[in-house]
């Protein structure tokens, strides 16, 4: 009901894809940035560089929020990990994470705190299926087109028949569920995306 009566709010996508801005060694991404690692096909030792140079030193979270009030919005939802499987919160279960680079703070935890100060619900977004950091993140079974060369990391881990999304889902998905979930004060609602490998199960069990 909140949400039918919020009508406005901000959707934040956030990673190291944007220091990239759609461009890589000279070339440049007609499609979203965020899909900048599987368009280009960038190797994850490559793209995982960018960590060094992900330094958002004017990053403020109140500031963020106060122009999300001013605008008249109802309430925020931010990537907390995209499809690049970079979380921009402490994750203790993956060091691929924004604690893991020069900015070394909790932009989830900044945004949640900063949402509530000022009434405003908070959400988050993750990518319950993807992730191209993990030579078991999903994808690999969709023949559908999609934004970049393919939905799983193919580039990294081309042979898909020894791919097993369940070891991804235990080892990474489920866990940083948990710590979004339980860490961060209520969370208003999930914006999750693209369940293709993902069963049925499984979003049962995200779900309880």
């Amino acid at each position: 009901q909140w949400f039918k009566e919020a009508k406005f709010g901000m959707m934040i996508h956030f990673g190291l894809y944007s220091l990239l801005a759609g461009e890589w060694k000279g070339k440049r991404t007609d499609i979203i940035a965020e899909w900048a690692q599987s368009c280009f096909q960038i190797p994850i030792k490559e793209y995982e560089k960018l960590m060094d140079a992900f330094n958002p030193v004017f990053f403020n979270a109140d500031e963020w929020c106060d122009l999300a009030v001013s605008a008249g919005m109802k309430y925020i939802v931010v990537t907390t990990k995209h499809h690049e499987g970079f979380a921009l919160f402490d994750s203790k279960v993956d060091d691929y994470n924004v604690m893991h680079t020069p900015f070394k703070r909790d932009i989830i935890k900044e945004l949640s705190i900063a949402c509530r100060k000022r009434g405003l619900k908070f959400g988050i977004y993750y990518s319950q299926e993807l992730d191209w950091h993990e030579e078991h993140g999903g994808g690999y079974t969709a023949t559908i087109p999609c934004d970049g060369v393919s939905w799983d990391n193919s580039w990294d881990f081309p042979n898909r028949s020894k791919k097993d999304f369940s070891i991804c889902f235990e080892k990474k998905i489920l866990p940083q569920i948990k710590e979004i979930m339980t860490n961060y004060g209520e969370i208003s609602f999930v914006w999750f995306d693209v369940p293709m490998t993902l069963t049925e199960e499984q979003s049962r069990i995200i779900y309880d």
